[in-house]
């Protein structure tokens, strides 16, 4: 069976068919989208309407537009003979049995013979659509369960039936997690497998709790977020964001297919639900749903529901004591046990408890009906859901004697399971062994065994529990890690991953330590949800408001030589950017020899919305990598439109919404890697790192690499400002930034283009940066930032 998977057919281009097709084309894969064929002359009539819904979607299916020409589209009654050449077909149609077994027998028919063939259903069981189809057919078919939105929710369900190939699983697993970039858990043919089984449990209860009890919705989403663990979306908003019809319908739909189930009558939808459908509030996709998205006085603003009117109305922000108090304990399970204590006496705490409790209590009862794992079954709800934790990790961090003894306390039903861990002395799901490794309770077993790692994960995290030694050099914001093979990690782990005086002294430590013949490079990298977003702006306030502007400047000149010294490092320097990568990561990543990006990558040079140009070498690269190239290339080529676009880069802050868009706007180069799992990372960036070092050569910086354009073409782009500011899509303080980003972008005041040496760019970022720092409107901009979080335009 050949092990490459480099041609997908996805069978339907409804909402999740167009969105699988999306994906795989994000990955690099040729996709052949089928749909049925219209009634009219116009075959592809329905299978354009579906890819076109896909191109519009919001947040975008596609990591860049131009992805699209990947997807060839075609209908089952002329174009079905292109199943022939997939190496995976994936079946996506309506949730009906007959028409997904129909379409069965004809993939058996054209499909390559070692062809993988799944299907994409969450209610219909899978070993009912193979039914009839032959040995070979079923020996490599399962079930691939995706999350909506395929790009950006990890979690990858894999459902084998008693007739699936181990191989053709365990190729689907690699396929998955390397290729697709998700995380797979693997789930038995149980309806809704196990993230929608206990996701439609807990929404559905959670809903209906606080409505019988009179909890407002502003008060639920106030303390079902970050308090709990869970998203931001909690749990009214995340409504909205699913779909109200998507939402009940799968718990409707659930509650048909689970007659055995003692706990089926909570996934009943609560009857205000299913007013709310027949009026066509159904959440972000109809403009309305338990919020509604309006202006008031020039502000966008978020009115919520009335459950007694159906109207919507300006949203409270309800004042909860317990939150504040919560919070002061930073550790997830602490905070619930504080909570769980304090339902006695407090409304809010109850309603996290009486919710809580019962979701792990049926996620207990679920084992091992829909999983034998208890950590696929935490994957799921972390992955599926954003969670922190799952429902067995959850119950470890509040004790598990502890949880049993409150979910006793409200009567709740546990497994015989439970007790029989209880007589072993077993007092927790998972656990580390002497080495490190993390190990997780298997029933079968009635045992520990170690927690499934994908081989090709490398963790900062786990090598530092399995090995202390590993930590050369840490403090508060910043670590050296030894990642073994001669590879040192510079880890970024200060708040918000910002870049601050700790973080710039541990880089220095690494440039020291990089002269070891110990190392054989270094990795920048950390595992916080954002690479890094900049500049420090508390640190940076405190100084303008002390006037330390000298102190200010050396500050600057500080981080120019940190980054210039990894730039020009004897061993090479791999960043490794994830998630938002802004401002001063971005300028990190710029003076590496490589990067190795994952695809949820979001790159910009977005100082101007604090009033400053890119000051870390930003302004400086973007002038060596977008100007300089082709007027070495071609030294007769005019500068204008490469400046332009550099400019325009800073000027407009533009953030690449993925690392392939990044790449087009230079963030990126040729040789720098994309990668599909932010998992996969580290061990490609340490890979890429012992490559480059065997017979590596820094660069020269006294090298002259910079073409800086000179004073006319400066001139034209003041020119360009102007314009802008006339047509008022600029401010007049725009316009002050803008000048001195195309003084800096241009070299100065040179009386012709010229190469420069990158240092040269350096002095003048430095000092526009300074001269920007002590205008009042740079300051206003800092204050309504820190105040804030968004840019003021004044």
């Amino acid at each position: 069976m050949s092990e490459k998977i480099r041609k997908v057919a996805v069978l339907g281009a409804g909402t999740m068919g167009a969105a699988i097709a999306a994906h795989c084309a994000n990955a690099g894969l040729e996709v052949e989208l089928l749909d049925i064929a219209g009634e009219g002359e116009d075959k592809d009539e329905i299978v354009r309407a579906g890819f076109q819904r896909m191109l519009k979607a919001r947040p975008a299916a596609l990591m860049k537009k131009e992805l699209a020409g990947k997807i060839r589209l075609g209908n089952f009654e002329e174009d079905f003979e292109r199943v022939s050449g997939a190496d995976w077909v994936v079946e996506a149609i309506i949730e009906k049995l007959e028409p997904k077994r129909e379409l069965m027998e004809r993939v058996e028919q054209v499909a390559k013979e070692d062809a993988i063939i799944s299907s994409n259903t969450s209610g219909i069981p899978l070993s009912s659509i193979a039914e009839g189809r032959s040995e070979s057919f079923r020996r490599r078919f399962l079930g691939t369960h995706f999350f909506n939105p395929p790009r950006y929710l990890k979690l990858l369900e894999l459902i084998p039936t008693a007739d699936t190939d181990p191989e053709v699983l365990e190729r689907m697993r690699r396929f998955g997690e390397r290729t697709l970039g998700k995380g797979t858990v693997l789930a038995k043919d149980t309806p809704n497998f196990i993230g929608n089984r206990l996701g439609s449990f807990a929404g559905m209860q959670a809903v209906r709790y606080a409505f019988d009890n009179g909890y407002s919705i502003e008060e639920v989403d106030a303390i079902t977020g970050p308090l709990i663990g869970h998203p931001k979306t909690a749990t009214f908003r995340l409504n909205d964001t699913v779909g109200l019809d998507i939402a009940v319908g799968v718990a409707e739909n659930l509650y048909e297919l689970v007659p055995e189930d003692e706990s089926r009558e909570e996934l009943k939808p609560h009857p205000i639900l299913k007013r709310m459908i027949e009026k066509n509030l159904l959440g972000n996709k109809t403009g309305a749903g338990f919020y509604k998205r309006t202006r008031r006085d020039g502000k966008t603003v978020f009115d919520v529901l009335d459950l007694k009117t159906f109207e919507h109305r300006p949203a409270e922000k309800p004042e909860i004591p317990l939150v504040k108090e919560a919070n002061r304990r930073k550790d997830l399970g602490e905070r619930l046990r504080f909570i769980i204590d304090k339902a006695g006496e407090d409304r809010h705490a109850r309603y996290i408890r009486d919710t809580l409790l019962p979701y792990i209590a049926y996620a207990a009862r679920r084992v091992p009906e829909i999983s034998d794992s208890f950590a696929d079954v935490d994957h799921a709800m972390e992955w599926g859901f954003a969670h922190q934790a799952g429902p067995f990790r959850t119950w470890d961090m509040i004790g598990f004697e502890y949880g049993i003894e409150q979910m006793q306390k409200l009567d709740l039903e546990l497994p015989d399971w439970v007790s029989e861990m209880r007589q072993k002395g077993i007092d927790s799901f998972y656990k580390r062994d002497e080495e490190g490794r993390e190990l997780v309770y298997d029933l079968k077993a009635a045992d520990y065994v170690p927690v499934r790692v994908d081989p090709e994960i490398v963790s900062l995290e786990r090598i530092k529990a399995a090995d202390k030694d590993s930590v050369v050099a840490s403090n508060d914001s910043a670590s050296l890690v030894d990642l073994g093979d001669g590879v040192l990690a510079f880890e970024i782990h200060s708040r918000a991953s910002a870049i601050d005086s700790g973080v710039v002294e541990m880089g220095f430590r690494a440039l020291e330590e990089l002269r070891n013949d110990r190392w054989a490079g270094l990795v920048i990298a950390n595992e916080a949800d954002n690479f890094c977003v900049g500049a420090n702006l508390f640190e940076v306030m405190m100084g303008v408001q002390m006037g330390a502007f000298d102190q200010i400047r050396e500050r600057v000149a500080q981080l120019q030589e940190l980054l210039m010294g990894f730039r020009f490092a004897d061993k090479p320097v791999v960043a490794a950017p994830h998630g938002q990568t802004l401002g001063g990561g971005v300028e990190i990543c710029l003076h590496a020899d490589r990067i190795v990006a994952a695809g949820e990558t979001y790159m910009g040079l977005v100082e101007v919305g604090v009033g400053v140009i890119p000051a870390g070498g930003g302004t400086k690269e973007m002038a060596r990598r977008l100007v300089s190239p082709p007027l070495a290339e071609s030294p007769l080529a005019p500068p204008l439109p490469f400046v332009q676009k550099a400019f325009e880069n800073i000027a407009l802050a533009r953030v690449g919404t993925s690392a392939l868009e990044s790449r087009d706007l230079g963030y990126l180069d040729e040789d720098d890697r994309v990668v599909m799992s932010v998992d996969h990372q580290l061990a490609v960036a340490k890979r890429e790192v012992i490559d480059l070092a065997d017979g590596y050569r820094p660069p020269d910086r006294s090298e002259k690499s910079v073409y800086a354009a000179g004073a006319a073409i400066k001139a034209a782009m003041i020119i360009g400002v102007r314009q802008m500011q006339w047509g008022h899509f600029a401010t007049e303080y725009d316009g002050v930034i803008a000048e001195r980003l195309a003084h800096v972008l241009c070299g100065g005041d040179l009386s012709a283009g010229q190469w420069v040496t990158e240092d040269y760019i350096l002095g003048l970022e430095r000092e526009a940066f300074v001269e920007l720092l002590q205008n009042e409107k740079t300051q206003e901009r800092i204050r309504a930032m820190l105040e804030t979080g968004k840019p003021l335009r004044n």
